[in-house]
């Protein structure tokens, strides 16, 4: 038995074997930003989904103050502090550090606005989820103007209604997929990445007119992903992919489809930590 391969091409999940005599950063380099004591459960499971996926090394990097905190309960992934976007710069300064992952926790305050301007800055691969766009919802054009290429917004439907407003209530409107598309993909060319607009039917768009959908509907309903942390898995998933070298948009639909196979190879009770463990099964069912 091999999972459904709805949505995704078989050369595409092809590339998910690893291969070769390679060296661990030849697979990337994720850094993750948490938020302070007391919040970094939603960092962690971003961190363990990145690392479960494949990329090379992940760091998690958390303001000092909450780094025992993490230490108690993290091994392969590693940590630094990262006090503020001050800081920030000058870890960035490592060229090795390939993908950056932020907004899991992270609080929707000032020092998330400047960590946010700090990495889109360095123009690297990163993921922005939950705090990360909360932290622009009153002035979502600042974040618009830092955005390039090579990000990926992963909103669940409040998040995507507060950066893009009208386009959530044509999306609401929209008695059609075709209307929903041509509007997400609107949205994408706005923002000048790739969206992740995160649902039952998880719907993608990228401002060069390429779209997706990967439903966990029908026989790969999933309801018992209804749980909080999942979504911080599947940023951390895409975070990893994005590590691997998987374009933005494959990483985002590979993250999509891999997140719905996990849930389905658990099932009913599933936790948000069960879902990076679940993936070596679908990679085994994969045959990589």
């Amino acid at each position: 038995m091999t999972p459904a391969q709805e949505g995704v091409s078989p050369a595409l999940l092809a590339r998910l074997a690893k291969r070769g005599d390679r060296h661990k950063y030849d697979y990337g380099h994720v850094l993750v930003l948490a938020g302070g004591v007391g919040r970094g459960g939603a960092a962690r499971l971003s961190a363990r989904a990145a690392l479960r996926v494949g990329a090379g090394l992940v760091t998690l990097a958390p303001p000092p103050a909450a780094l025992i905190e993490n230490a108690c309960q993290l091994n392969a992934i590693m940590l630094r502090p990262v006090a503020d976007a001050a800081v920030l710069r000058e870890v960035l300064r490592d060229a090795r550090i390939s993908v950056i992952c932020l907004g899991p926790g992270l609080g929707a305050g000032e020092r998330s606005r400047a960590l946010v301007a700090e990495v889109l800055a360095t123009g690297r691969p990163a993921v922005l989820d939950a705090d990360a766009l909360g932290a622009f919802a009153e002035a979502p054009e600042t974040l618009f103007a830092m955005l390039h290429r090579r990000a990926v917004l992963t909103p669940h439907a409040g998040e995507f209604a507060r950066l893009f407003p009208a386009e959530a209530e044509e999306m609401r409107a929209a008695r059609d997929d075709v209307t929903r598309r041509r509007v997400l993909y609107r949205a994408a060319q706005r923002a000048g990445a790739v969206i992740l607009l995160k649902g039952s039917v998880t719907r993608i768009a990228d401002p060069g007119g390429a779209s997706a959908e990967h439903a966990a509907t029908g026989d790969r309903a999933a309801p018992w992903l209804a749980t909080a942390g999942t979504g911080d898995v599947l940023a951390g998933l895409i975070s990893g992919l994005l590590a691997r070298g998987f374009s933005p948009m494959e990483s985002a639909q590979l993250g999509a489809w891999l997140h719905v196979e996990a849930a389905l190879r658990v099932g009913p009770g599933l936790i948000a930590e069960d879902l990076p463990e679940a993936v070596p099964e679908v990679f085994r069912l994969l045959g990589l």
